[in-house]
């Protein structure tokens, strides 16, 4: 009895670890595509579509990615 309850806990520390795992993973991704990027509404296909930065800002990047204009 001792030693199915023992087998029963490790499953569920597994199940909860795994868990665990897979959404800070999930958390990671969201995390990464959203970080201080600004999306236009400037469709694109090559970064050359995308409206040049005002003279102001120099250090301002813009590139086409997934379709649209987005501040890198």
């Amino acid at each position: 009895m001792q030693i199915e309850r023992k087998k029963n806990m490790v499953e569920t520390l597994k199940l909860v670890y795994v868990l665990i795992l897979f959404y800070s993973i999930f958390l990671g991704i969201i995390v990464c595509n959203s970080s201080g990027i600004t999306y236009f509404d400037v469709r694109c296909e090559k970064d050359k579509d995308c409206p040049k930065p005002p003279r102001i800002n120099i250090r301002i990047n813009i590139r086409c990615r997934k379709g649209f204009c987005v501040q890198i």
